[in-house]
Parts: structure tokens; sequence; C-alpha cells
């Protein structure tokens, strides 16, 4: 072969191995451009809707908002308009629309036994309260707001949607009594423009057509807050029950929040109360209440990896959101 002809395959091959060279950087580049784009669209997605106020680190909950009840102004914002499941935050609605339903609290209200094997079943949190024992109003309420117990919230809804008994088995009344109250919630919810909440049971079990925002729970807590009431069960931490038959001594029923109260301190203020949530489909939830430099807020995030046994996520985020104002 010539030199001439070996020169120009020489010159063929590097040509070839510049070119794939060329390609692979150009590869390279692309999927270092990919890798920005997908960053800045997961930044993007963490922070849109949210306001100058307040930047967050990233967070464990998907779902956030965060407002200043004084002019009602959003200081944070994170994917607040998109359904989530409420789980336990569901019991905001169940206690604030049984104090407005009731003339008195100090009514005896009783648990009945059919109550309690679904919620055995699917696991549910209870507040400690036994089959057919007869407990005052007031009492149930804090049983749902504090330990998030849902026997407490059954009674106390088939309580106040029927003051008597209809005729008919009494597992046909228990059933019609609590699904008139869950049409209450509804009716409620319509009333104060939670136009994406739709509710079908009053504890926040899971159901595909239990669902809500986390605009439509700011609402719905903002209003509930007004209420001297609910402010008052909300930002309690530790309650003793009046005296039973079952429990002579009453119960001493605690915050789910209270085995982080040393938390709740923050840098300027302080999360005053606040309403735990969890279902494996929602994820850890929390609405809360802080008053922060002389100022109210308040604060309710949704989908937080974890669970009711694992590091409290939804708190952190809450602690370290209010640390930013």
């Amino acid at each position: 072969m010539s030199n001439t002809k070996k020169k120009k395959k020489r010159s063929s091959i590097k040509g070839m191995i510049l070119l794939i060279i060329t390609i692979l950087l150009l590869a390279d580049w692309q999927g270092v451009l990919q890798q920005m784009d997908r960053a800045a669209n997961r930044w993007f997605q963490n922070t849109r809707n949210t306001s100058d106020a307040i930047v967050p680190y990233e967070l464990y909950s998907s779902n956030a908002k965060l407002v200043r009840l004084a002019d009602n102004e959003a200081l944070l914002s994170v994917n607040s308009e998109e359904k989530i499941y409420p789980a336990s935050l569901t019991k905001i609605m169940t206690a604030i629309l049984a104090i407005e339903s009731l003339s008195n609290l100090e009514e005896t209200v009783q648990l009945r036994a059919e109550i309690f094997p679904p919620l055995v079943s699917e696991g549910a949190a209870m507040a400690g309260f036994l089959p057919h024992e007869d407990v005052k109003a007031i009492d149930l309420l804090y049983g749902i707001l504090l330990p998030s117990g849902a026997e407490a919230s059954v009674a106390l809804a088939q309580f106040v949607s029927s003051s008597e008994e209809t005729s008919g088995a009494l597992e046909q009344f228990v059933s019609s009594s609590e699904e008139q109250f869950v049409a209450q919630m509804n009716k409620k919810a319509a009333e104060l423009g939670m136009r994406n909440t739709h509710f079908t049971n009053p504890t926040g079990l899971h159901d595909e057509e239990h669902y809500s925002t986390i605009d439509d729970l700011t609402i719905l807590l903002k209003y509930a807050l007004h209420n001297k009431q609910f402010k008052e069960i909300f930002t309690t931490t530790r309650y003793s029950t009046s005296a039973s038959s079952l429990h002579p001594d009453g119960i001493t029923i605690y915050s789910t929040l209270a085995d982080q109260s040393d938390q709740m301190k923050l840098a300027n203020g302080e999360i005053k109360g606040g309403k735990t949530g969890y279902t494996e489909r929602a994820g850890l939830c929390l609405a809360t209440y802080a008053v922060i430099s002389g100022e109210e807020y308040i604060l309710i995030t949704a989908g937080a990896d974890g669970n009711a046994h694992s590091e409290p996520h939804h708190l952190q985020d809450a602690i370290q959101i209010y640390n930013l104002i």
C-alpha cells in the first residue's frame, strides 16, 4: 500500500474517532442538560405558587400552605390546589360541626358497641372509650381532636344526627345516622366554599371518594379557630375526662403532638396546637396553629413520607417553615 493511501486511511480513522468523540460528548451534554431540566422542574414544582415571603428548603411534605390570619395572606403555597386524602384532618370538620350542632356539650352520649369492630379492623386510632360507655359530648370532642379517637368521632356523629332512635334494625339506624352526619359535613363544606372537598365518613379512614385540598382545609381550619370552644380544645395537649361507670376516675388523654412538645417552641414563637393525620395513601398530614412575634398563623401540610411510628417529618416541615417567618 502506498504512503499516500496509508495517510488517507489514517486520516479517515482519525476523522471517525473525532466524530465518535464529538457524538459522545454531545450525548453527555444532552444528558447533563436533561438532568438540569429535570432538576429545574422539580424545584419549580416544589416552589410554584410560593410567595416571595417564604422560600422553603426541600420539604418532606408534597403539599403545604402557610397563612397569616391577620390579613389572610398566603406566605407559602406548594401544590395546595391538588387533590389529597385528608386522613384524620377530617376530624376538624367533625368537631366543629358537632360543636355548632349541640346546644349543651354536657349532654351524655352512649358509645354503641356496634361502632367498634369496623374501626378496630381498619386499625383506626382510638381515644380509649369503651363500648356502652356513657360519655359527655365535651369529653368526646377532646377525644376527637387530641388522640384522634375514631370511636369518639363516630359516636358523636351518630348522636348529633339523631337524638332518638328511629324504627328498624339497630345496625340500619347506626348506619343511617352516620350517613346523615356525613351529609351535613358536605353541606358545611359547600357553605364554607370548600369547592374541591368530599367526605364519606367522620373519621378520615381511607376512601377514594373522601378527598380534599390543602386550600380547602385551610379554609376549614381558619373558620374553626374562630370558635372559642374549638380553639380551646385544639390548643390543649392534655385532658382528663369526667368519671363514668366504666372509667370511675375518668381517663387522661393526650394530643398526638404531646410527645413532640419540646420541639414546638420556635425561634420567635410557638406552635400552640395541631391535628395530625395519617393513612398509607395520605401520608403524614398536619394542621397547626402558631403564634410568632405576636402574629397568628396556620399551616397545613400533607403527603410526607413516614407513618405513625417513624420520624415526625410533618412536624419537622412545620418547624422549618415557621422558623423562616
